[in-house]
């Protein structure tokens, strides 16, 4: 099963019954008006590391320059993206999340 780590939200319960019959369960901190529910420590983990994920689209918007809205066509809008990509992986430092081989081994075998 797939996961994907949101921000405080109100989820309706149909999306994420929809997202639960194609293999993604959704995690997210709940907010003061929402019930309280469990999470894994691995799960708690990740959403605290969320901003390193929100960082790197920043960089690609900002200075790589993927965010511009008038392209004249498809091609020039996967050309910008593309572009935007490689300039990211040429950049020397990157952030990372920092996983320990613990961490990852502990990932795996909860899949």
């Amino acid at each position: 099963m797939d996961k994907l780590y949101a921000d405080k939200g109100y989820i309706s319960k149909a999306l994420a019954s929809e997202l639960l019959e194609r293999g993604v369960s959704i995690v997210n901190n709940v907010r003061k008006n929402m019930k309280a529910k469990a999470l894994s420590l691995w799960d708690r983990e990740m959403l605290s590391r969320r901003f390193i994920i929100e960082t790197i689209n920043d960089q690609l918007k900002n200075i790589s320059q993927i965010e511009h809205t008038r392209h004249r066509s498809v091609h020039g809008f996967m050309l910008n993206i593309i572009g935007g990509l490689v300039a990211y992986q040429l950049k020397e430092r990157k952030p990372q999340l920092n996983i320990t081989s613990a961490e990852f081994n502990a990932m795996a075998v909860m899949r």
